[in-house]
């Protein structure tokens, strides 16, 4: 018996689906197929992948250490599949490019359909990002964390500094008083009862900035987790509360008087924000159109 390469797609999307159904929909088969792809790659394997549920198909360890296994070279195969399927009779050059979703939405998306060439854009953790570009799964990262791998290069090009902000109609009296008479344990106690804005994917910011002024974790709850950044910032505007953001992403409405700038910190926390991109690639005349769209219209 030879494996079949759609037995492994099968069980990547089992696993990651959790259901023979879910599964069939990805991949735009049958639900019959999908039993007999599986089927046929625990008889070729000699073991059983998944516990059958009424509700979910649970992994055995095998079926998790094949997972692991399997899961890098198949992500691999279908980011081949889609840089090489040839979507139209011009044959454009295409980049992809890491960044955060705020990032995107801020500076490249206006400018995104003015380019002569196709781009794939993914949001995600900054070291996976790095992972990625190193493999090769990516072109081109936009980030504040950098490695050393011999085949990588990152370039400084702009910082961002992460700042208190509030909603235009918070009262701010009683700890703009604290903060000039620099009695900051009051402040922070202060700070902890307010109404506070965060995301759920990251709430890295808010707690550098603690830990940097107040030299503790931070203790409490966000009253509204949000799906990103943006959203804070227009869920503040001309409203009430408190959050810790880069400030490029909110310069419009503090300027505007929907947001307003409470405190940038002691130390000023910024961070440095590099391009990343391997150091030889066959789209060095791509990826300096882009640098040059971040580099004229900064952050």
């Amino acid at each position: 018996m030879i494996l079949n390469l759609e037995w492994l797609r099968t069980f990547k999307a089992i696993y990651e689906t959790g259901t023979l159904t879910q599964a069939a929909q990805t991949l735009y088969i049958s639900q019959p197929g999908v039993s007999l792809h599986l089927s046929s790659l625990e008889a070729y394997t000699g073991y059983q992948l998944f516990e059958r549920s009424a509700k979910k198909m649970i992994p055995t360890e095998r079926g998790k250490v094949l997972y692991n296994f399997v899961l890098e070279p198949l992500s691999k195969l279908e980011a081949a599949e889609q840089l090489f399927h040839k979507s139209s009779n011009t044959d454009k050059a295409t980049i992809s490019i890491g960044m955060c979703f705020e990032t995107f939405q801020f500076t490249l998306e206006k400018y995104i359909s003015s380019l002569n060439f196709n781009v794939i854009i993914k949001f995600g953790e900054y070291p996976q990002m790095i992972h990625d570009l190193d493999k090769g799964l990516l072109d081109l990262i936009i980030t504040p964390q950098k490695d050393v791998q011999k085949n990588l290069e990152f370039t400084p090009f702009s910082k961002e500094r992460i700042v208190l902000v509030c909603g235009a109609k918070t009262d701010t009296q009683a700890l703009d008083k604290m903060l000039e008479q620099e009695q900051i344990l009051s402040a922070k106690d202060w700070l902890k009862q307010q109404i506070w804005y965060s995301t759920a994917a990251d709430m890295e910011h808010q707690k550098r900035f603690w830990i940097n002024n107040f030299k503790s974790h931070p203790d409490f709850k966000p009253n509204y987790i949000v799906p990103n950044i943006s959203s804070i910032v227009r869920c503040l505007s001309n409203g009430f509360g408190f959050a810790i953001v880069p400030d490029f992403l909110c310069r419009d409405e503090i300027r505007s008087g929907g947001l307003k700038l409470v405190w940038e910190g002691n130390p000023i926390m910024e961070n440095i924000l590099y391009f990343g991109k391997r150091k030889k690639t066959l789209f060095a005349h791509e990826i300096g159109q882009v640098e040059q769209i971040f580099e004229q219209n900064g952050l």
